[in-house]
């Protein structure tokens, strides 16, 4: 949390000399910042709100008639999500192996953009594990999800889970390219 404690000192400081300015401040927003883990999903499934309103509470000095506001969609919402795709098959290239999935870019464009990672799992293979570029089917060359993942060893038909796509998968989803749009199924 001590990013957020050095947030709350650098708003107080700065809170405080539009003050003497005679500009008030009446909202202030501190945004989302609360991350998840990708790399594990499953250590730390939800987030320790606890510590993080603790820390704005007892470090952020806010004035009569202020409003904080939070932002924490991503925290909320990416790790309930996972995309779920099949492998339509695997491609021996010359120097690497390729699993192309039924998902695309279309369906979760986070890695096609800006290279976001997002754990990957192969859901109906206990094999020895294999790298693997894993691919969309869009003919374009930023339709990767990962490359040089270890996945167990792929066949056609295996069911394979991108996760803590829930923030961004189907929100950010398209047609491009003639696809639809995904379906999206919900568990209690």
């Amino acid at each position: 949390m001590s990013d957020f404690v050095a947030l709350c000192n650098r708003i107080n400081n700065l809170t405080d000399r539009l003050e003497r300015l005679r500009l008030p401040v009446g909202d202030l927003n501190v945004g989302g910042g609360l991350g998840i883990n990708y790399e594990h999903p499953n250590h730390l499934p939800i987030a320790d709100f606890q510590a993080y309103f603790d820390t704005f509470k007892r470090h952020l000095h806010l004035r009569p008639g202020q409003a904080l506001h939070f932002e924490l969609g991503r925290s909320l919402v990416a790790p309930c999500g996972t995309l779920i795709c099949r492998v339509l098959y695997v491609k021996q290239g010359t120097t690497r192996q390729f699993a192309i999935v039924d998902g695309s870019m279309t369906e979760l464009i986070r890695p096609a953009l800006y290279h976001a990672y997002h754990r990957i799992e192969n859901l109906t293979s206990n094999e020895p594990e294999q790298l693997y570029d894993v691919v969309g089917p869009v003919c374009e060359s930023s339709d990767v999800f990962a490359k040089g993942v270890s996945l167990d060893a792929c066949r056609r038909g295996d069911f394979i889970a991108i996760r803590s796509a829930g923030a961004y998968g189907e929100s950010m989803a398209s047609t491009y390219n003639g696809r639809p749009l995904p379906g999206a199924f919900f568990f209690e």
